[in-house]
């Protein structure tokens, strides 16, 4: 073999040897991040976009953008805890879509509830009031008894009044 051969064969082994080395350098076999895995993170992310659209399922630009955020962000080996972490640090809390404060968090789950509870109790209390003066209402009504002095004269005044419309 003449000498250009020989150093063309040198720098193809050495150029082999210095990717393989790199290669052999990474710290483990490279993880392949399926789109489910990213769809699972992204589904506890919201749109910067679109109010109230999660990630997972918006196609405008920025979603997608966001996705592969996520997507590269696995490969290098990151949780989706520290994934989303990282969304919060750069977006803020809109990007979760619920607060991140144990109290405003607590406040904002617990809210609809304490509403519905309360809601509930003015129902109940109304429905009890209502029912007590539908009993005071429908007291039982007293029927004339013979020879009683007031149920004949109310009688009377009644027949009177009837005697005199029927008249006219």
């Amino acid at each position: 073999m003449s000498g250009r051969l020989w150093m063309r064969w040198a720098v193809a082994w050495a150029a082999a040897l210095l990717f393989a080395g790199a290669a052999f350098a990474q710290d483990g076999p490279v993880r392949v991040v399926t789109d489910d895995d990213v769809n699972a993170v992204a589904y506890g992310l919201y749109c910067p976009v679109c109010p109230n659209e999660r990630l997972d399922s918006c196609m405008t630009e920025a979603c997608v953008s966001w996705r592969e955020d996520i997507r590269a962000q696995l490969e290098a080996g990151r949780t989706p805890e520290e994934v989303v972490a990282d969304f919060v640090a750069r977006y803020g809390e809109r990007a979760v879509g619920i607060p991140l404060d144990p109290f405003l968090r607590a406040f904002s789950v617990y809210t609809p509830y304490l509403f519905a509870l309360g809601a509930l109790v003015l129902a109940v209390i109304t429905l009890l009031r209502w029912r007590s003066r539908q009993q005071v209402g429908s007291a039982p009504v007293r029927t004339a008894v013979a020879g009683e002095p007031q149920a004949a004269a109310d009688d009377h005044d009644y027949r009177a009044l009837l005697e005199r419309d029927l008249r006219r």
